[in-house]
């Protein structure tokens, strides 16, 4: 489950950034979905080129996060990787995602009461770490799954 996890996340990123150069048929679909789960404001996204990416900056940190966390927990066992699994993410979840939610947070609050301009690189290094341990713990729940009948 891991590693299917790392490849569609991975997926999913890659389509989000390359969705301007995609066959039309494939980048319809992209920007349709984008659409489904992002607000896709024209001040708030990336452009490639003259096209803007089917979500905001938000969410391309969001994904680019989630689909490093998922990589990540490809790791071997050794390096420590291990116990870093099954006693932080595992057993702190909860606390792993607020943590990882409070720049996210932040940068929402401190825009919506116009004390803090934002730009599109803070909006979208703000939900990196969302992303990040949000996939860390999702994929590390999937890990201890069990399909034995």
């Amino acid at each position: 489950m891991t590693s299917v996890a790392a490849l569609l996340s991975t997926a999913w990123l890659f389509s989000i950034v390359t969705a301007p150069l995609l066959p039309t048929a494939i980048s319809v679909g992209v920007y349709a979905v984008g659409s489904l789960v992002c607000h896709q404001l024209p001040e708030r996204s990336f452009h490639l080129g003259m096209f803007q990416l089917p979500v905001c900056a938000r969410c391309v940190g969001i994904y680019a996060g989630a689909s490093f966390g998922a990589v990540v927990m490809l790791m071997p066992a050794g390096f420590g990787a291990r116990r870093f699994k099954d006693r932080f993410i595992f057993r702190r979840g909860r606390w792993t995602l607020v943590a990882g939610a409070l720049p996210t947070a932040a940068t929402v609050m401190l825009e919506t009461a116009g004390l803090w301009p934002t730009t599109n690189l803070v909006r979208a290094a703000a939900g990196f770490p969302l992303g990040l341990v949000a996939a860390l713990v999702v994929v590390s729940a999937l890990a201890t799954l069990n399909y034995r009948d």
